[in-house]
C-alpha cells in the first residue's frame, strides 16, 4: 500500500468512511492516482477525480457531510502547493465591473434547456422552503410568498429585483400581489427568456450591473445574487440598495452565507460552476450594512437547501436522456457532483442560508417575521 493511500484511509476513517467500503458513504477507488491527487489538490482534486471517474459512491452527498462534519475540509485545505487559487480572491477584486459578466457567460448562459430541466415552473435557482410540504414546486411557492409577505409588498408597490434569475419572483409578486416589477440581471440568456415568460405583466426587465440601477423603490428583493458580489464590494451593494430604497421601504436579501469570513474563492466551485463566487459570512454582511440599514429579521433557512439540492439531482438525472445529446459524460459527473457535494455541505451545517430583512433608520419595524 502507498503512503499516499493510507494517509488518505486514514484521513477519512475520521469520518467513518472506508475505502472499499459498503456503506452509501463509502467509496469505491478506480485509479490510484486518486490518493496523490487529493493530497496535492485537496478539494479541488477531489472533485476533479469525481469527474474523471476516479472515485465513485453511492451516497456522495453523505460522504462529502461526514468529512465536513468532521472537519476534514481543513485538512484537505492547507499547504503552500494550494496558496495560489487562493491568492487571486485575497488580492484583486475578482467581482469588478469589468469582470462580473464573467459568471454569467459561463454558467448561467450555459442553457435554458440546462437549467428549466430541474427546476420549479417559477425557474427558481434558490434554496426553496419545504414547510409543510415534501414537494419542490410547492416549496418554492412557499418561499416567493414568505419574501413577498416579510416585504409587506402590495399593489402600490414598485419593487426592485436585483438578480433576477429567469423571471419567476417578478413573475410570482406581480401576479400574485398585484405590484409593479424592475428586474435586473446581467446574463443575456436569462434576461430573453425572462421577457418572454413575464410578457404582458407589469414587468420591466433590464440588463445591467447593479452598480448601475437608477431610481427608487418601495422594496427591494435581491435573491441569491449576493454570492456573486465578493468580500471587496460587500459595501457596495448595500449603498446601492439604501440609495434605491424610498425612506420607509423594505429590503430583503437572500443569500447563501458560510461560518466564517474568508476572501477567496472555493477552487473547485470557482473553476467548473461558479467563476468567483464567494460565500459572505454574518459579520461581513453587517459590516457592509453598518450606517446604512437596520437589521429587522435575520432568518436561516440552511436545512431547506440540502433538500432542495436533492430535489434537483433527482430532476436532473431524470432529465438526462434529453440532455446527452447535448452535454458528455464528464459534464454529468461534473453536475451531479456540484448538486450532491453542496447538499452535503449544507447537511453538515458548513453552509447557511439567510434571509435578512433591512430597513433605513428610523423606519417603523415591518411585521417581517413568519
Amino acid at each position: 500500500m502507498s503512503s499516499s493511500r493510507k494517509m488518505v484511509e486514514t484521513l477519512f476513517s475520521r469520518a467513518g468512511v472506508t475505502v472499499g467500503g459498503t456503506n452509501p458513504w463509502d467509496i469505491t477507488v478506480t485509479d490510484e492516482r486518486f490518493f496523490t491527487r487529493v493530497l496535492r489538490e485537496k478539494n479541488l482534486g477531489l472533485g476533479e477525480a469525481y469527474m474523471d471517474g476516479w472515485w465513485d459512491c453511492r451516497r456522495p452527498d453523505e460522504f462529502i457531510c461526514r468529512l465536513l462534519k468532521s472537519r476534514l475540509d481543513v485538512a484537505l485545505k492547507g499547504g503552500l502547493k494550494y496558496l495560489p487559487l487562493l491568492l487571486p480572491g485575497i488580492l484583486f477584486n475578482l467581482q469588478a465591473k469589468a469582470r462580473a459578466r464573467i459568471v454569467a457567460k459561463r454558467h448561467y448562459d450555459l442553457g435554458n434547456d440546462l437549467f428549466l430541466s430541474f427546476l420549479d415552473p417559477y425557474n427558481q435557482y434558490s434554496c426553496a422552503c419545504f414547510d409543510g410540504t415534501d414537494d419542490l414546486d410547492r416549496a418554492q411557492q412557499k418561499k416567493l410568498d414568505l419574501i413577498c409577505r416579510k416585504t409587506a409588498i402590495g399593489q402600490a408597490d414598485h419593487v426592485l429585483d436585483i438578480g433576477c434569475g429567469w423571471g419567476g419572483f417578478a413573475k410570482y409578486a406581480a401576479e400574485t400581489y398585484g405590484c409593479t416589477v424592475t428586474a435586473v440581471n446581467i446574463s443575456k440568456e436569462q434576461v430573453r427568456y425572462a421577457a418572454e415568460f413575464c410578457r404582458g405583466m407589469p414587468v420591466r426587465f433590464l440588463e445591467c450591473d447593479y452598480r448601475d440601477i437608477q431610481g427608487r423603490f418601495d422594496k427591494i428583493v435581491s435573491i441569491g445574487m449576493f454570492e456573486h458580489v465578493g468580500w471587496k464590494n460587500y459595501r457596495t451593494f448595500m449603498r446601492v440598495a439604501h440609495r434605491c430604497l424610498n425612506d420607509n421601504g423594505i429590503f430583503l436579501l437572500h443569500t447563501i452565507g458560510g461560518n466564517d469570513s474568508t476572501h477567496y474563492c472555493d477552487p473547485w466551485i470557482t473553476k467548473h460552476i461558479f467563476p468567483n463566487g464567494m460565500l459572505p459570512s454574518i459579520a461581513q454582511i453587517s459590516r457592509s450594512a453598518e450606517g446604512l440599514f437596520a437589521v429587522e429579521d435575520w432568518h436561516n433557512l440552511g436545512p431547506h437547501y440540502d433538500k432542495t439540492l436533492m430535489a434537483w439531482n433527482r430532476n436532473f438525472q431524470a432529465a438526462w436522456p434529453r440532455l446527452q445529446e447535448k452535454y458528455d459524460a464528464k459534464f454529468r459527473r461534473m453536475w451531479e457532483y456540484y448538486l450532491l457535494s453542496c447538499a452535503g455541505a449544507f447537511r453538515a451545517r458548513s453552509n447557511q442560508v439567510w434571509q435578512i430583512v433591512l430597513t433605513k433608520y428610523g423606519t417603523e419595524q415591518p411585521a417581517c417575521r413568519f
